[in-house]
């Protein structure tokens, strides 16, 4: 979805995505996701959309001309628009992606074929959350010292933010030597070497790998007739009708909202084991 969100400008499929990613960030993350949607990706959304008009000139239909002379074109606009639903969007479904994809997810996924991508990969996905974690924690001891950025004047305040830093990257360093050689101890990347994990791929998976698989399959399948092709200038032209069109657009629909429906369903599946406990 990620790519498909990248390179489909179709209206239809921008909208689309648009809708599903932001649901299902906030069934995910809740208020925290309203909060950046409104904070963040609100003001970034109008803010592309109202820049394009500014630098693009290209278009047929021009509503007015700007103080310096260049004409204003709906096309412009329109193109802005969906310049900027498409920079939200892939926002959408990456905040989504990392509160989903957990590292041990990722690990057992890519373990064994890309042993070593995987891993760095994976300490990379988790690299944030824990410096941001730890930050806090030496944050609250040196405040009880007297020595947080809240104290002191401007000086004494980025000593103490330079303090706290140093303080980070060294308990960095220290985590990084004892994780290298856990990791060596316990013979990570010899032949052989077997790892525990919790996931196994089911029945459920599979049907759900078909369900993935059939409606990429029709979205590829449109996008390699041209379906999704959408052009803004000169002037506005695309395809919106017809049986074909109307398949794979429902494909595009299926696959996009294929997340919320699963987390729905197991959230129903909960609610129903508890309540006849």
């Amino acid at each position: 979805m990620i790519g498909f969100s990248m390179f489909f400008m179709h209206p239809i499929c921008l909208a689309v995505s648009l809708v599903c990613a932001f649901s299902y960030s906030v069934y995910l993350n809740g208020k925290k996701a309203v909060r950046m949607g409104l904070i963040f990706m609100l003001p970034m959304l109008l803010f592309t959309a109202l820049l394009n008009p500014l630098f693009n000139h290209h278009g047929m239909t021009i509503l007015a001309y700007l103080p310096n002379g260049n004409p204003l074109t709906l096309e412009s606009i329109l193109y802005g628009i969906a310049a900027a639903v498409m920079l939200v969007t892939v926002i959408s479904w990456f905040s989504c992606f990392n509160a989903v994809m957990t590292s041990d997810k990722f690990v057992y996924l890519f373990g064994r074929l890309i042993p070593a991508l995987s891993l760095i990969l994976a300490m990379a996905l988790r690299l944030v959350p824990r410096f941001r974690a730890q930050i806090k924690v030496i944050s609250n001891a040196q405040k009880c010292i007297g020595r947080d950025v809240s104290n002191g004047n401007l000086l004494r305040k980025a000593k103490h933010g330079i303090r706290i830093l140093s303080i980070l990257v060294t308990w960095a360093l220290e985590n990084a030597i004892e994780t290298a050689d856990s990791m060596k101890s316990r013979g990570y990347g010899l032949p052989g070497r077997t790892a525990f994990s919790i996931f196994r791929f089911d029945r459920r998976d599979g049907w759900a790998m078909v369900y993935i698989l059939s409606c990429a399959s029709i979205v590829i399948a449109g996008a390699v007739l041209g379906v999704y092709q959408f052009r803004y200038f000169p002037a506005i032209s695309g395809q919106w009708s017809g049986f074909g069109v109307t398949m794979v657009f429902c494909a595009y629909f299926a696959l996009s909202v294929f997340p919320i429906l699963v987390n729905l369903k197991e959230d129903f599946t909960w609610k129903r084991i508890e309540s006849n406990i």
